[in-house]
């Protein structure tokens, strides 16, 4: 890791890149190319085209479409202008899309869609009637323009009345601290809230990434996350400083993106969720050599699942991190030539210029070894949420430090230990029960792929456990066997007094949604009960 980072706005990054190497690839899908020159003439041409509609400096203009070459193109198009990017989740419902749409204000949103899609972002957008809050642009021939909006064609035929000179100036009055993009973060019970990011905070990330990853000149990073997630960004901007080749695809298709790894000679993974990770590693296709030339592997999970997951892939390293949207991404990484233990069973520690503490109960700060609330401050984090300044006031205290809601301890080498989301503690017949310790446990069974535990509710001990399990490949495994494996392991009450085997989990874009699974099996339980309730002779 370098002592000093040299640091740009997102759209000088891109042009940094078309002056350097303007014939390398700088961005590649299946069946798909970019080079740098070509990205970046693509982006002056969107940057006009909103230039014309009267887009102007810290502007917000959202991107409601799937992964794709003109998600980035559009992208940068947005930066190159100065106006702030608000990428929108392409699974929201109409009522989260308008949502998103009148509380950020979006001067203009620019949608699109995939072929092939059985419900697409034009019947969203239907839906949502928001032609009378916002431009909407069908960027791309794959969305049929409706009544109201802008066709792709008219949209690309309005670049003509601004001057590329022009745009030129516009990127170079933008400065490190102006807004940059704005994700919108789901809660479990709040409508999505704004967070908003500056291009020093995204870019900060980015080219820490790199160095802390190893990504070398013009090397070559597969991230197939959705493009509007850090997950995304925050590859896409490692990779671009290091002038490399960002590989992505529209939808994850495990034996698809095996081959492309292969084809692209790619030389670091960044799936950053077990899901990816797992879906390529249980591929039929998949060999201990289909990962042959690739250095690092990104993905975020408890310790044991990257133990199983490191055994199965014997020429890369795992790496994992932990981070959020507030910062863009991680805020601590491991490092790859950490030894194993270091590597998979902490999350490393923080990047450069990020300090992190740890709280307890009364905000006060604990020694090194003990647990409490993580907490975090540097130049990465995040402006504010947008229109909210009672979240914004909840969540940064008086000193600047952002509370994240989550349980960690610091090692007295600095190294962060997540331990799971603050409200994941399960409170047990009075005992403190850690959720992520049980679920680590379970995914130590070579039977098991993936495991999630929440708690629910329990007449005698106030909350139980209830693990979660979708099984590897080909493997068997019955409730009293895994009852059997926690009970050899854990302490009685971490045991699960609920088990439940799954194909498929309830996710957000990138995350299993544990409220999902506990609101299921607390449903079940109470059908359940009211069956057994039901006086003799009724239906039921």
């Amino acid at each position: 890791m370098p002592r000093y980072l040299e640091l740009c706005t997102l759209g000088d990054l891109l042009v940094r890149g078309s002056e350097l190497h303007p014939e390398r690839d700088a961005l590649v899908l299946p069946g798909v190319r970019r080079s740098y020159r070509e990205l970046a003439d693509l982006a002056t041409q969107v940057a006009r085209s909103l230039t014309a509609m009267g887009v102007n400096r810290g502007d917000p203009v959202g991107l409601f479409m799937p992964n794709g070459a003109e998600f980035i193109e559009i992208l940068f198009g947005i930066l190159f202008t100065g106006a702030v990017a608000v990428p929108v989740n392409a699974r929201f419902t109409a009522r989260e899309l308008g949502h998103v749409v009148r509380d950020a204000g979006l001067k203009v949103l620019l949608a699109g869609d995939a072929p092939g899609e059985p419900r697409t972002r034009a019947d969203v957008l239907a839906e949502a009637q928001v032609t009378d809050l916002a431009t909407v642009v069908a960027a791309g021939p794959a969305l049929r323009p409706a009544s109201g909006m802008l066709s792709h064609e008219a949209f690309g035929q309005l670049a003509e009345h601004v001057p590329a000179a022009e745009i030129e100036a516009r990127r170079q009055r933008v400065a490190l601290r102006d807004p940059a993009i704005m994700f919108y973060t789901s809660g479990t019970t709040a409508m999505p809230k704004g967070c908003l990011l500056s291009h020093e905070a995204q870019v900060r990330t980015g080219v820490t990434t790199r160095f802390r990853l190893g990504y070398a000149d013009g090397e070559r990073v597969f991230a197939p996350c959705p493009m509007f997630h850090t997950a995304s960004t925050q590859p896409m901007v490692a990779t671009l400083h290091a002038c490399g080749t960002f590989v992505s695809m529209a939808h994850f298709e495990p034996a698809l993106a095996l081959k492309l790894i292969g084809a692209e000679r790619v030389a670091h993974l960044f799936p950053a969720f077990p899901p990816l990770t797992l879906g390529m590693l249980n591929c039929p296709d998949y060999s201990a050599d289909s990962f042959a030339a690739v250095r690092t592997v990104f993905t975020v999970a408890p310790t044991e699942a990257l133990r199983a997951m490191q055994r199965r892939m014997p020429h890369s390293t795992m790496v994992n991190a932990y981070g959020m949207t507030e910062f863009g991404g991680s805020v601590v990484m491991v490092d790859p030539d950490d030894d194993e233990d270091v590597r998979l069973g902490t999350q490393g520690p923080p990047f450069p210029g990020v300090e992190i503490g740890i709280r307890d109960e009364a905000g006060r700060a604990v020694p090194p070894g003990e647990r409490g609330e993580i907490v975090i401050r540097g130049p990465s984090m995040f402006e504010r949420y947008h229109n909210d300044p009672a979240k914004t006031a909840e969540a940064i205290d008086t000193g600047g430090w952002y509370h994240s809601g989550d349980l960690g301890e610091l090692g007295a080498d600095g190294r962060l230990r997540y331990l799971g989301r603050l409200k994941d503690m399960l409170k047990v017949g009075g005992e403190n029960v850690a959720a992520i310790e049980i679920a680590s446990h379970l995914q130590a069974h070579p039977a098991v792929s993936v495991a999630q535990v929440v708690g629910v509710a329990d007449d005698k001990y106030g909350e139980v456990a209830a693990a979660f399990i979708e099984l590897a490949p080909g493997a068997s495994l019955t409730e009293e066997e895994v009852v059997a494996h926690c009970q050899a392991g854990l302490a009685s009450f971490k045991v699960p007094r609920h088990v439940r085997f799954v194909t498929e989990w309830p996710m957000s874009s990138t995350k299993v949604q544990t409220f999902r699974l506990r609101e299921q099996l607390e449903a079940e339980l109470a059908a359940r009960i009211g069956a057994c309730d039901l006086p003799e002779g009724a239906p039921g």
